[in-house]
């Protein structure tokens, strides 16, 4: 039974996650929701990140990312900024690339328009984060990215 329900609650906080938001989304998103250990399974569940990774996305030390998942601590306004900044992001991603598959590859292959980096490498800040969503909106509308 409660398996049927964190399926339940990881649809429907991937659903109510827009692909593309805006600074003021982001803001009344926040202000209307808590982004909570959910949304950071929610990441996990869509791709083929792992706790490591992700911690290394939002800064955190593997301690402090597993005491986040085992208590009820509550994550700071600018993590919370951060963990719904990813979700849209690998969210438009996977819609853009037909799959997750698609999109982790090409977050973790070097790209002329990253400095000859990874894509992924961007994801520890919240303008790396817009950066590489930007650089999606020129692959959608035919740049070579």
């Amino acid at each position: 039974m409660k398996i049927k329900q964190e399926a339940f609650e990881d649809t429907s906080l991937w659903e109510e996650v827009p692909e593309q938001i805006s600074d003021s989304e982001v803001l009344v998103f926040l202000q209307n929701r808590e982004i909570d250990w959910r949304y950071v399974e929610t990441i996990k569940k869509r791709t083929d990140f792992n706790d490591d990774v992700i911690g290394d996305w939002l800064n955190v030390s593997p301690k402090t990312f597993r005491s986040y998942r085992q208590t009820d601590n509550k994550f700071k306004a600018n993590l919370q900024e951060h963990i719904l900044l990813l979700l849209a992001l690998i969210k438009r991603g996977i819609q853009l690339f037909g799959n997750t598959k698609g999109f982790d590859q090409w977050l973790n292959t070097q790209n002329f328009f990253f400095d000859n980096h990874r894509p992924v490498l961007y994801l520890t800040t919240v303008s790396g984060i817009r950066f590489v969503n930007d650089r999606l909106t020129a692959l959608e509308f035919g740049d070579n990215v």
